[in-house]
C-alpha cells in the first residue's frame, strides 16, 4: 500500500492541469482590470496630449516658412505716385528749382531758383575744379591717411579705407560718381592744399565764376553751411563739363578703380537713375544732407536740344529723378510751345512741404582759415 506522502503527489499531479487554466485566467482578468483604468488612462490621455504637442509646433514652423504670410506681415515701401502735371506745367517736387535751355538761355520752370540753400554734395564740383587748377597729376598716386577719415566724418561710408593708394585719376572719379568725401580731402592732399586750404581755394573759385551766392564752409558738402542756388549750380556744372578731365567724368555713368594690391572698386554714379531712353546725360551731380535734403544738378539733351535742370531741397531720395522724368516728359510734349519760350513761374509749392529757409536764417560764415567743423549728416 502506497505511503501518505506518495497518495498526495498522486493526487498532486491529477488536479494540476484543472487548476492551473483557472489561475491563468484568473490572472488575465487581474491585469485587464486595471490597464481599463488608470493605464488605458495613460495610454489614450497623455500620449495623446504629447501627439497633439507635436502637432502644434509642426504647425507654427509651417507658419513661418509659409512664404506668402510672412511676405504679407513685411512693411513695403512705395514712391508716392505723383501726377505729371499740375497747373499745366511739371509737377516739380523740389523746393528750389531752374530748367533752363541751355542752348537759348530761356528759362522752362523756376521756383525760387535765387534763393540760396544747402547743396551738399554738389559742393564737390568746386572742389575738384580747385585741384584741376593747381595742376594735379591724374597718373600720381595718393595713399589713404587718418585725415582723410576725420574730414568725412559723418559722411557715408567710404571704401577708400586708410593705407589704400590709389591713382589721383581713380580718386577724381570716386568723389565725383561714388560722391566719396574721403577722396576729396587726399585730392587736396595731392595738390598740397588741406582741408581749410582747399575751401579757401573753392570760395576764390565761385567769386571768379560770379557766382555771388555760392559759399563753402569746407570741402565735402557735409556741412549745412555750404550753399548755393538753382541758378548757380547750373553754372557750376556747366563750368565742370566744360572741363577737358571733369567733363567726360560727370558724363559716365560707372567706373572702376584700381586700388594698387588691392581688389577693384566698382563706382556707380548717383545720379544714374536719372536715365531714360528719351534723353542723353550730359552731367550731373547728386547731394544729400539732413539740411539740403536730396538735391540734384543735371544737364540733358532731348530730342537734340540741351537742357539744365536744378533740383535742390527734395524729400525722398527718388523724387529728384521722378522731377526729371516728369519735366522730361513735359518738355517732349509740348515742342511746338518751347519754340517761343517764356520764362515759366513755377506754380506754388506743393502741400505739406515745408516752407524754404530764407538765407539770412543759415548759420553765418565763419573765420575761413579755421579748421572746418565736421557735420553729422550722411552725404550721399
Amino acid at each position: 500500500m502506497p505511503s501518505a506522502p506518495k497518495i498526495l503527489l498522486l493526487v498532486a499531479a491529477c488536479c494540476l492541469p484543472l487548476i492551473a487554466p483557472a489561475v491563468a485566467l484568473g490572472a488575465q482578468a487581474a491585469s485587464a482590470k486595471p490597464s481599463s483604468g488608470k493605464s488605458n488612462g495613460k495610454k489614450k490621455g497623455k500620449p495623446a496630449a504629447k501627439k497633439n504637442a507635436r502637432k502644434k509646433p509642426s504647425g507654427k514652423v509651417a507658419k513661418k516658412t509659409n512664404g506668402k504670410k510672412r511676405a504679407g506681415k513685411k512693411k513695403v515701401f512705395l514712391e508716392k505716385h505723383v501726377v505729371a502735371v499740375k497747373g499745366n506745367l511739371p509737377n516739380v517736387l523740389s523746393l528750389g528749382a531752374l530748367v533752363v535751355d541751355m542752348d537759348n538761355g530761356h528759362e522752362i520752370f523756376a521756383r525760387k531758383p535765387d534763393q540760396p540753400r544747402a547743396i551738399a554734395s554738389i559742393s564737390k564740383l568746386a572742389s575738384t575744379l580747385v585741384v584741376m587748377d593747381h595742376e594735379l597729376d591724374l597718373e600720381g598716386l595718393t595713399t589713404m591717411k587718418k585725415v582723410d577719415s576725420e574730414v568725412a566724418r559723418g559722411g557715408a561710408p567710404s571704401r577708400l579705407l586708410e593705407g589704400m593708394t590709389l591713382s589721383n585719376r581713380d580718386l577724381l572719379h570716386a568723389a565725383l560718381l561714388g560722391s566719396d568725401n574721403r577722396a576729396i580731402s587726399a585730392l587736396g592732399r595731392a595738390v598740397g592744399l588741406s582741408a581749410t586750404q582747399l575751401t579757401n581755394a573753392m570760395n576764390r573759385k565761385v567769386a571768379s565764376l560770379q557766382l555771388r551766392a555760392t559759399r563753402f564752409r569746407e570741402p565735402t558738402g557735409l556741412s549745412p553751411e555750404n550753399v548755393s542756388t538753382p541758378r548757380e549750380i547750373l553754372q557750376l556744372l556747366r563750368a565742370a563739363m566744360s572741363h577737358p578731365i571733369l567733363g567726360p567724368i560727370v558724363r559716365k555713368p560707372e567706373y572702376e578703380a584700381h586700388p594698387v594690391g588691392r581688389p577693384p572698386i566698382k563706382y556707380v554714379s548717383t545720379h544714374r537713375p536719372a536715365a531714360r531712353p528719351n534723353l542723353q546725360i550730359l552731367g550731373g551731380k547728386t547731394g544729400y544732407n539732413d539740411t539740403a535734403r536730396y538735391c540734384l544738378v543735371i544737364a540733358v539733351a532731348i530730342d537734340g536740344r540741351n537742357y539744365g535742370m536744378a533740383l535742390l531741397g527734395t524729400e525722398g531720395k527718388l523724387a529728384r529723378f521722378g522731377d526729371v522724368a516728369r519735366v522730361v516728359d513735359w518738355i517732349v510734349t509740348h515742342k511746338a510751345k518751347l519754340a517761343t519760350a517764356t520764362t515759366v513761374q513755377g506754380p506754388p509749392l506743393p502741400d505739406g512741404f515745408p516752407a524754404i529757409p530764407d538765407a539770412a536764417t543759415l548759420p553765418k560764415r565763419q573765420n575761413p582759415d579755421a579748421a572746418p567743423a565736421a557735420s553729422s549728416p550722411p552725404d550721399r
